[in-house]
């Protein structure tokens, strides 16, 4: 009869101290995404003898209302919108070049580096979205009016100053910023449904 030939046993208590240093080599070298945020300066706060009350009142003319439904349709101003025309229609509301009744009202300023200027500071953009908006949808909504605030700035930069709006100082950026305003109002999501 041959005998049974026993089988070696693996020692296997040095293996959690392996698992650990690779647990910890990875968690050091492995690249973790970032959240990124959207860059907002909230209101000052409402002081407390404020009357809660009180309407402010808006032209009607001065306001681009941008409503995200729960399908992730774009409306601008009550007309279906694809998000990539959206940049131009809100450079063309911020800017008003031609004076139109339709689209918000220019004020004459005394801007520094510009003396009398018109500028842009009654538009306000309405940023609405549905509860049942995806996120992508919504951000790719503030991507495309920050670009046009961001392009709107350039322009003028460059034909003012001969440089781009982000190689100037502060001081230049400030007067810019003075015309171009940004004036995102972003109201809380509520059920809006979706677009027919």
């Amino acid at each position: 009869m041959k005998k049974k030939r026993e089988i070696q046993e693996v020692n296997a208590s040095s293996m959690a101290d392996i698992a650990f240093l690779l647990l910890t080599f990875f968690l050091m070298t492995a690249s973790m995404g970032t959240d990124k945020g959207l860059a907002r300066q909230l209101p000052p706060p409402i002081p407390p003898d404020h009357n809660k009350e009180e309407v402010i009142d808006i032209n009607r003319r001065n306001i681009l209302i941008v409503l995200i439904n729960s399908n992730n349709h774009l409306m601008v101003n009550n007309e279906l919108m694809d998000v990539r025309g959206l940049r131009s229609k809100a450079k063309e509301f911020i800017a008003n070049r031609n004076d139109d009744p339709n689209m918000p009202e220019r004020t004459m300023e005394e801007i520094p580096f510009f003396g009398e200027h018109y500028t842009m500071s009654r538009h306000v953009i309405s940023l609405q979205n549905d509860r049942g908006t995806e996120y992508q949808a919504y951000i790719s909504v503030q991507n495309e009016l920050m670009a046009a605030y961001r392009e709107l700035r350039d322009e003028l930069s460059r034909n003012k100053f001969g440089v781009s709006f982000a190689d100037l100082d502060e001081d230049r950026k400030k007067a810019i910023q003075k015309i171009y305003p940004q004036n995102i109002s972003e109201a809380e999501p509520r059920n809006y449904g979706g677009a027919k």
